[in-house]
């Protein structure tokens, strides 16, 4: 059953049954009911996936074969919180090495154009540091860094780096 509030993201038919990778790799992450269409239709025919309900990390989400019309961009983008290197590592790799690409700044794409900022608590705080001569440091050090290195972070903010 749908949720009350669910996050609809468009996807061409070519990709819509392939976007499941990050599943395992992702906590409380599954995908759920996958719904054909019962009758030919003007992009389509009987038997095409029309939606995939599936969740990241608790959020409810409906896959939509809306065709190749409308691509995603970073004006929609999962912020994923991470609490340690490992973490951010992990999930940073299960996206990128999945067909996925890098970008800046903890931002990366996956397989489905879907994109991810992998951003660990100790970038957040840096940044919001009431230091802030630190927290500059912190944002610069940041702006060079494509998966976020949270020593390096930790350390620009103590001006040892």
């Amino acid at each position: 059953m749908i949720s009350k509030n669910t996050i609809c993201l468009w996807y061409d038919a070519r990709r819509v049954g392939r976007c499941d990778v990050l599943r395992q790799d992702l906590p409380d992450s599954a995908v759920g009911a996958v719904h054909r269409a019962p009758g030919d239709y003007p992009a389509g025919k009987q038997g095409d996936v029309l939606t995939v309900e599936f969740s990241v990390m608790g959020i409810p989400c409906l896959g939509l074969n809306g065709g190749p019309v409308f691509k995603h961009n970073e004006a929609f983008s999962f912020q994923v919180a991470t609490d340690d290197q490992a973490e951010t590592d992990r999930l940073w790799s299960a996206i990128v090495e999945n067909g996925g690409e890098e970008s800046a700044c903890g931002w990366c794409k996956d397989k489905c154009g879907l994109s991810w900022q992998i951003t660990p608590r100790a970038l957040t705080a840096a940044i919001a540091n009431p230091d802030r001569a630190a927290a500059k440091r912190a944002f610069e050090a940041m702006m060079t860094m494509r998966k976020i290195d949270i020593a390096t972070i930790e350390a620009s903010t103590t001006g040892r780096h």
